[in-house]
C-alpha cells in the first residue's frame, strides 16, 4: 500500500539540516510500516530498534549520554554498519525506554549528521513520568489512518485517484458510480492499515470487522494499562458514547448522555487522556467566525467529539454490511454521523489547518458543521449525507458574516456558484487545492 506521508519524510531527509524526526499519531495507524518503507525505499540500510521489553536497550541507555558509546551498542544491536547520510536509524516504541527518547537531545547536538527517527504511543511519548523530552531538538509528523484516497490505491484504483488529484471535474462524472461504490466500501472498512490489508486480500467486510475488533480490543487493553485505575471506567464510558452521541440530531457531546448527572469536571482527566491518545478529535463550538478560531473557543464551550478512524466508529456502530450495500443509506443513517466522521478525518490530513464548528441559537437554530483557518481565511463548511443540498444554516451563517468563500460538500457533483463550492466528499482529500486554485 502506499501512504502520502511517505512524501513528508522525502521532505524531511532532503532538508540541508533536519533534526531527529517524532512521527506522533494513534496504535495501529501504520508508524512502523510507514518508518520501515522509508528507510528501505531511501536508504542503503536501515538500523532498526524496538524498544518494547527489549532489556539490552534499556541497559545502553542508562549509562551517560555519550553518543559515540551509543552509537556502538546500535550497530552491535542492529547488527548493522550505521553510516550518515546512507543509514536510517528507528527508535521504535520508544516511550518504552524514556532515556532512549532523551538521547535524541544528544544525537542531535552531538551527532547531527545521522539520520534518526522515532515512534511510540502518544500518551506515552508526551506523559511519560521521568522522561526529559528533547525540546526543540526534534523534528515532528502527524500520522492519521488511511485517507480515503490511499485506500482507493490499496484497492488497485490509482487511476481514479489521479483523477481526483487532476481534478477534472467532467471526467470524474463518468467514473462517479464506481466512486461512490469505493466511498461505500470505505465507511465501512475505514484507514486502519490493518484492516485495509485484510479487506484487499480477502474482498470480504467480515474480514475487515474481524481486524477492526482486534484494533478496539487492543486499544481496550491500552486502557487497563495506562490510564490510572481511577480513570479507567470514565475513558471507557466517554470512548463508548461517541458513536451514539454523534448519531443525535444535536452531535454535541454531553456529559450527562455518558453518565446521569455527571458534570464535566469529572470527566475533563478521561476526556485529555483520549485527546492525547491520539484516539478522538475535539472540535469546539465557536462564539464568532474569526482569527484565530481557539480565540472565540472558550474551553468549557460547548465541542463534539470524534473518532480517529471510520471504520472503527463503524464497527463500535455496529452498521451492518446490508447497509452499506443499499444505495445511499450509509450516508443518512446515525443521522448523517458517518458522514460527518469522514470529513472530519479528511479534514485532519490538512496542512496548516485549524477546524472548529458553529451554532447559532437565536433568533433560529442553525449550525455550520466545520469553520476551518487556512491562513488568514475562515471558511465554513457545510455537510450534507445526500444530494440534498437545501441548506439554510449556510444561508443564516452567510448573512451574518458575508464570508468570501463558502464550502458545501455531499454526494452531489462539483460546482462554483458565486462564493460557494461544491465539493463531492469523495474529493475532499483534495480541498486544499481546490480553496487554492478558486482563490486564484
Amino acid at each position: 500500500m502506499r501512504r502520502l506521508a511517505l512524501k513528508d519524510l522525502i521532505k524531511w531527509k532532503h532538508k540541508p539540516e533536519h533534526k531527529p524526526l517524532m512521527i506522533q499519531g494513534a496504535r495501529q495507524v501504520g508508524k512502523t510500516w510507514l518508518m520501515k518503507e522509508f528507510g528501505r525505499t531511501q536508504y542503503g540500510n536501515v538500523a532498526y530498534v524496538w524498544f518494547e521489553h527489549n532489556s539490552r536497550m534499556a541497559t545502553l541507555f542508562s549509562g551517560d549520554m555519550d553518543t559515540e558509546r551509543l552509537l556502538l551498542g546500535l550497530e552491535a544491536e542492529t547488527r548493522q554498519k550505521i553510516i550518515p547520510g546512507k543509514t536510517l536509524m528507528i527508535f521504535d516504541e520508544i516511550q518504552a525506554c524514556p532515556n532512549a527518547l532523551t538521547s535524541l537531545k544528544y544525537f542531535n547536538e552531538n551527532l547531527p549528521q545521522y539520520d534518526m527517527v522515532a515512534a511510540g504511543s502518544l500518551l506515552g511519548v508526551s506523559l511519560h513520568e521521568g522522561a526529559s523530552f528533547p525540546v526543540g531538538k526534534v523534528e515532528f509528523m502527524k500520522l492519521y489512518p488511511m485517507n480515503f484516497c490511499e485506500f482507493l490505491d490499496a484497492m488497485g484504483e490509482e487511476q481514479l485517484c489521479g483523477l481526483l488529484e487532476k481534478r477534472d471535474w467532467e471526467m470524474i462524472k463518468i467514473f462517479k458510480d464506481r466512486l461512490m461504490s469505493y466511498l461505500r466500501m470505505y465507511f465501512y472498512v475505514g484507514g486502519m492499515p490493518e484492516a485495509v490489508r485484510k479487506f484487499t486480500i480477502h474482498k470480504d467486510f467480515d474480514a475487515a470487522r474481524e481486524a477492526q475488533g482486534q484494533i478496539l480490543e487492543a486499544y481496550g487493553e491500552d486502557f487497563s494499562k495506562h490510564v490510572p485505575r481511577t480513570q479507567i471506567q470514565k475513558v471507557m464510558q466517554i470512548w463508548n458514547s461517541i458513536p451514539y452521541q454523534l448519531a443525535k440530531e444535536n452531535k454535541k457531546f454531553i456529559y450527562s448522555e455518558v453518565q446521569k448527572g455527571a458534570w464535566a469536571n469529572s470527566f475533563e482527566t478521561a476526556l485529555e487522556w483520549l485527546i492525547k491518545s491520539g484516539l478522538i478529535h475535539r472540535v469546539s463550538r465557536v462564539s464568532k467566525p474569526a482569527m484565530p478560531l481557539r480565540g472565540y473557543a472558550p474551553s468549557s464551550g460547548a465541542f463534539k467529539l470524534f473518532m480517529c478512524d471510520i471504520g472503527l466508529m463503524s464497527a463500535m456502530s455496529k452498521v451492518d454490511v446490508r447497509t452499506q450495500l443499499e444505495g445511499d443509506a450509509l450516508f443518512t443513517e446515525f443521522r448523517g454521523a458517518l458522514t460527518e466522521q469522514f470529513v472530519c478525518q479528511e479534514l485532519k490530513l490538512m496542512d496548516d489547518m485549524d477546524m472548529a464548528y458553529w451554532a447559532n441559537e437565536a433568533p433560529a437554530q442553525s449550525e455550520i458543521d466545520f469553520i476551518l483557518q487556512l491562513g488568514s481565511q475562515i471558511i465554513p463548511l457545510e455537510v450534507k449525507s445526500s444530494t440534498n443540498l437545501k441548506a439554510k444554516s449556510l444561508s443564516v451563517y452567510r448573512k451574518k458574516f458575508q464570508p468570501k468563500i463558502e464550502l458545501r460538500t455531499s454526494l452531489a457533483d462539483y460546482r462554483e456558484t458565486d462564493n460557494l463550492i461544491d465539493v463531492p466528499l469523495y474529493a475532499l482529500g483534495f480541498l486544499q487545492e481546490i480553496i487554492e486554485k478558486s482563490k486564484g
